[in-house]
């Protein structure tokens, strides 16, 4: 008997329990920062150190930070289940907790690209990008992060991971931000669908869906169970 199909979609609430600030909450990165100085191309035209610098400390952090339980059990899931991930999360801790299958719609922190070739991606070693890091053709390289204005070039893939989904998880998300919050419209009506997320939500009446009020380590000691009989 096949495994069933399960795809699990994570936001910063995922993170942020292994020390990875948030953007949008009390205290987070877009309270320090105007989006439009650090998150655009207009940004980056404009003022590359500053760009340069605000990813290199979110970077730097990354790297610092360790998967917690919520990653290890996302990753612990390959076992019973045929997982996806989708995050929109840019750190690797899902890839570091073991995950296999990762997309990330908003781009990876650890890795640079070309300014002037999309397709050439390198992965970096250190938390350092400088100014003067240039790619093969020799255009500056820059963070491979999807900035606000620019196109999500992997959600077509993830919403048709979605419509393939047997079991649908939601973690650390408020689905509030479009168009990776879109997914959810394309998981099968007949699909079990679970959020993990300590906030307030009012779903669309034809969205069912679990709602596990809490954070990601100790909602999914609760989801848990629930996919137990899923096996």
């Amino acid at each position: 008997m096949r495994k069933k199909n399960l795809l699990v979609f994570t936001g910063a609430g995922i993170s942020a329990e292994s020390g990875i600030k948030t953007f949008r909450d009390s205290g987070g990165l877009w309270e320090q920062y105007k989006v439009e100085d650090v998150a655009t191309y207009e940004a980056w035209e404009n003022n590359r150190e500053l760009v340069l610098d605000f990813y290199n400390q979110r970077r730097k952090q990354a790297m610092e930070a360790k998967p917690n339980e919520a990653h290890l059990f996302v990753a612990e899931l390959q076992k019973d289940f045929d997982v996806q991930v989708v995050t929109q999360n840019v750190d690797d801790l899902h890839e570091r907790a073991g995950s296999k299958k990762v997309v990330h719609l908003h781009g990876e922190i650890i890795k640079a690209r070309s300014t002037i070739d999309d397709k050439l991606i390198y992965p970096l070693k250190t938390w350092e990008l400088k100014k003067g890091d240039l790619c093969e053709k020799g255009s500056q390289l820059r963070p491979h992060i999807v900035w606000f204005g620019e196109l999500v070039p992997q959600m077509q893939y993830a919403y048709a991971l979605a419509e393939m989904t047997d079991l649908f998880v939601v973690i650390g998300t408020s689905l509030n931000v479009y168009p990776a919050a879109g997914i959810i419209d394309f998981v099968p009506k007949g699909a079990h669908k679970w959020l993990i997320d300590p906030g307030k939500f009012n779903f669309d009446v034809f969205i069912e869906i679990k709602h596990i009020r809490n954070t990601a380590v100790q909602g999914i000691k609760e989801l848990q169970r629930d996919l137990m009989r899923f096996k």
